[in-house]
């Protein structure tokens, strides 16, 4: 089998403890790699570095220009190892080669886009209400970040925080989840090769005692930068508390995507669609909540299931395959608990609703009519390819159920009316609103959440500025010595 190694310092190396993992292809459920786990010493060895590369004339005294060509050799050499990436994502994750591959080499743009902003980090100077001063402001690199990413989207996830931290001069220790790792730990070769100096990014893997806990409470860590679930955010904000790091959080969603009586019909279920079975549903922006006007409601049904009769279910490194396997068996079994009480409670599954009988963690495409709000399938975030529909009646309702959530990060609205457009987007609460379409992502926009679906946003201009402090500089002008010490000026 393969084996990965964790990347700190400027090599690669085993963990202190000699801890390794195995990681299973969701494909066929069987193992096909394993890598190497990191303890706390390891944590402390990677921030330690970390901390020394912030004041490493190697990394502190290059130009802002020169840390954005760094960045552009980096985006190049994602862009020309994008396949290679893809294939070991998928044999890791199930995610689709078609969409691991071609996510990776869009990253390189995320990098790109950061590399051009890093010189463009900007201080000011105060108008200031003193006479004889001169007053100005600059931006300096926050420090040492913490990025955790999760497993589901990993190199798009990466770069949001990795291309603005290092746009603003931080260093990092990019810790990859324990489930399916194998990218990250192959992406450090990328960040080694593109020139970057030892310690100013490191790659480390492990489980939460030996490694998440440690980074996320160590002393040292200036940032954190945390996507995941709502419960491990809960754990990192009081690991947190042991540094006072400033945090980010990227968390999970139940999204809505409402679809009024005047909509495209094949544009609405194709979003739907995007929404639910991209991925294999596997994404926190699945629009797994679909509220639909209820006159188009049967006839939105027929066109989606006659849609989903030509889905591919099948190899993810298979160009033709539409749907890959879950990353993990306990998806699998979370679905099935699920459908299981949506049905007690009186939803109808149209088509789908069961694993398919075959090795791997493949489960069917799912479609759930629902009559009450309140059914599970609209409540639980199942990380898989079920689309639950509930129909509205007024745009008031739709509104209400549309926030009727814990959660915040994106949501749908499908109509031809501009007017209705604007008015319903502007009162749903959540971070992102795809207006006739769904899914859709760039450097430029920013990315994030509101209530359970964390806080800070993500990719835009103003993220570099997240991984920045604010330093006021004060100059006496004056030719006089400053005067009575006792009296604030």
């Amino acid at each position: 089998m393969q084996h990965f190694q964790l990347f700190i310092d400027g090599a690669f190396c085993e963990g202190a403890t000699s801890q390794t993992m195995t990681t299973q292809n969701p494909a066929t459920g069987q193992d096909w790699a394993t890598f190497a786990c990191a303890s706390a010493q390891d944590v402390d060895r990677a921030v330690g570095a970390a901390k020394r590369a912030l004041d490493d004339p190697a990394w502190r005294g290059l130009s802002q220009t020169a840390r954005g060509k760094l960045l552009y050799k980096l985006a190049d050499l994602i862009e020309a190892n994008a396949e290679h990436l893809g294939r070991i994502e998928t044999t890791d994750s199930g995610k689709l080669l078609a969409e691991t591959a071609t996510q990776t080499r869009y990253v390189g743009d995320y990098y790109r886009y950061y590399a051009g902003l890093a010189d463009k980090i900007e201080g000011a100077v105060l108008p200031i209400d003193k006479p004889d001063m001169h007053v100005f402001t600059r931006r300096e690199p926050i420090g040492v970040v913490a990025a955790v990413v999760p497993w589901n989207a990993q190199m798009f996830l990466t770069a949001t925080k990795l291309g603005p931290a290092l746009a603003a001069g931080c260093t990092v220790v990019l810790k990859a989840s324990e489930v399916a790792p194998a990218p990250m730990l192959e992406f450090a070769r990328l960040i080694a090769e593109a020139g970057f100096p030892a310690g100013v990014v490191s790659v480390i893997t492990g489980d939460a005692e030996g490694c998440a806990i440690p980074l996320t409470r160590h002393p040292d860590v200036d940032r954190i930068a945390f996507t995941g679930g709502p419960e491990t955010a809960r754990h990192v904000i009081r690991n947190s508390a042991e540094n006072f790091a400033v945090t980010s959080l990227e968390l999970g969603g139940k999204s809505p995507i409402i679809v009024f009586e005047d909509a495209d019909l094949d544009g609405a279920a194709n979003g739907l669609i995007a929404g639910n079975f991209g991925a294999s549903g596997q994404s926190c922006v699945a629009g797994s909540r679909g509220l639909i006007h209820r006159p188009i409601l049967k006839a939105l049904i027929e066109r989606i299931a006659e849609k989903a009769a030509g889905i591919v279910v099948g190899d993810p490194l298979d160009g033709t395959t539409h749907i890959g396997p879950l990353c993990t068996k306990a998806q699998v079994a979370k679905i099935g608990d699920t459908l299981a009480k949506a049905r007690s409670q009186g939803a109808t599954i149209h088509f789908g609703g069961a694993p398919l009988e075959r090795d791997g963690n493949y489960m069917a495409p799912t479609l759930v009519e629902c009559a009450d709000p309140d059914t599970e399938t609209l409540k639980v975030e199942m990380f898989g390819p079920v689309m639950s529909l509930l129909p509205f009646d007024t745009e008031e309702e739709a509104i209400a159920l549309a926030n009727h959530s814990d959660f915040g990060l994106g949501s749908g609205v499908f109509t031809r009316d501009l007017a209705r457009a604007h008015r319903v987007s502007s009162r749903l609460r959540s971070g992102i609103c795809w207006v006739n379409t769904y899914r859709a992502i760039s450097p430029i926009a920013p990315f994030g959440g509101f209530n359970q679906s964390g806080y800070g946003r993500e990719a835009g201009a103003e993220a570099v500025l997240d991984y920045t402090r604010t330093k006021t500089v004060w100059i006496n002008t004056s030719e006089q010595p400053m005067a009575n010490p006792f009296v604030m000026r």
